[in-house]
């Protein structure tokens, strides 16, 4: 039988993997160099992204011959170690493009039926209408920046609400522009012709402030703005003085400029990143927060049901396919 250890399980994870592997060993703390020589027997190992796999821990582990993180990144995996030492790592390439997709459409609508204030307003039992007419999406355009996983999946959607769609991004796929009727364009461009920009790209030294004091000012008269990629991406201070000059007439932001930067959005789920991370306080000293233009969910446009079966059904494939000797998702081979 082969020794199969899950380590960092979380309690929505663990039925699904007692399920497939009954016999495996289930633990909640990572693995580390401390207690590393406690599983020198393992064959089959499983973590999350706090487990650092470096090479003084996979040393005392001289039986592994798989690694399935349940992650999409593998920065905490020393993958040259396992190359030269004929372990095959697998990864969760992708759990939730359409998940975040659909959430960004679902703050759209919000902002654009003005959802929010009107169920506000309907609890007070007011059914004046005057002050929640909203605008509908049909023939509006949507700016799309960054045309990932995520930003194809805002596209698809878009096209099915008969939008008119305009994209920003580095690389660009005619088949995609046919199939969905777009065009590519500038950023600036971008900005002064959609009604709706929504901000898909990853954090970096590149895209830091994609959207700041210089360009805001570019953005169409009564658009909206959302962001549910990372806070980064947008100059907090522009978008405060887009607010205040009404430039915008509303935003809506799953993510914050101050917030942890964090490398997999599961980590939100875990208990060591809630430790760390005071949301309370960060929302709390957040001035969009009140503004009555603003609407904030906090980081959780990935957390779906479907997103989260997703992590555990790909790492169980990933360990049977190993086990079958047919592998798959494998990122060192």
């Amino acid at each position: 039988m082969t020794k199969t250890v899950f380590f960092e399980v979380q309690d929505w994870e663990e039925n699904l993997l007692r399920n497939d592997f009954p016999d495996s060993q289930l633990i909640k703390e990572k693995i580390d160099v401390d207690n590393a020589g406690q599983f020198a027997d393992v064959e089959l190992l499983s973590s999350f992204v706090y487990s650092n796999l470096s090479s003084e821990v996979l040393q005392k582990l001289q039986k592994l011959k798989f690694i399935a993180t349940r992650s999409t990144g593998f920065d905490h995996i020393d993958i040259e170690y396992c190359k030269k030492n004929n372990i095959v790592v697998a990864n969760v390439p992708e759990y939730g493009s359409n998940t975040v997709a659909e959430h960004t459409f679902a703050l759209i609508l919000n902002l654009t039926r003005k959802i929010y204030q009107s169920v506000n307003q309907a609890k007070q039992l007011n059914f004046d209408h005057s002050q929640i007419r909203g605008i509908d999406l049909y023939d509006k355009t949507i700016g799309i920046i960054g045309l990932g996983k995520i930003g194809v999946n805002v596209l698809r959607i878009a096209h099915g609400f008969g939008m008119k769609i305009l994209v920003n991004t580095r690389s660009k796929s005619d088949e995609l522009s046919q199939k969905y009727q777009f065009s590519y364009t500038d950023l600036e461009t971008l900005l002064r012709t959609s009604d709706i920009v929504t901000l898909h790209l990853p954090l970096n030294e590149a895209t830091k402030h994609t959207i700041n004091k210089n360009n805001i000012v570019l953005l169409k008269k009564g658009s909206y703005l959302i962001n549910t990629a990372r806070g980064g991406l947008i100059d907090t201070e522009a978008l405060m003085m887009a607010l205040e000059k009404n430039i915008v007439a509303g935003v809506a932001l799953d993510v914050l400029e101050e917030e942890k930067e964090l490398n997999e959005e599961a980590q939100i789920l875990s208990e060591r990143f809630r430790e760390k991370t005071d949301f309370k306080t960060l929302v709390l000293n957040h001035i969009l927060i009140n503004h009555p233009h603003v609407l904030i969910t906090p980081h959780n446009a990935f957390n779906s049901v479907e997103a989260l079966n997703r992590i555990a059904h790909t790492t169980i494939k990933n360990i049977q396919g190993f086990i079958n000797n047919t592998p798959i998702n494998v990122v060192n081979s």
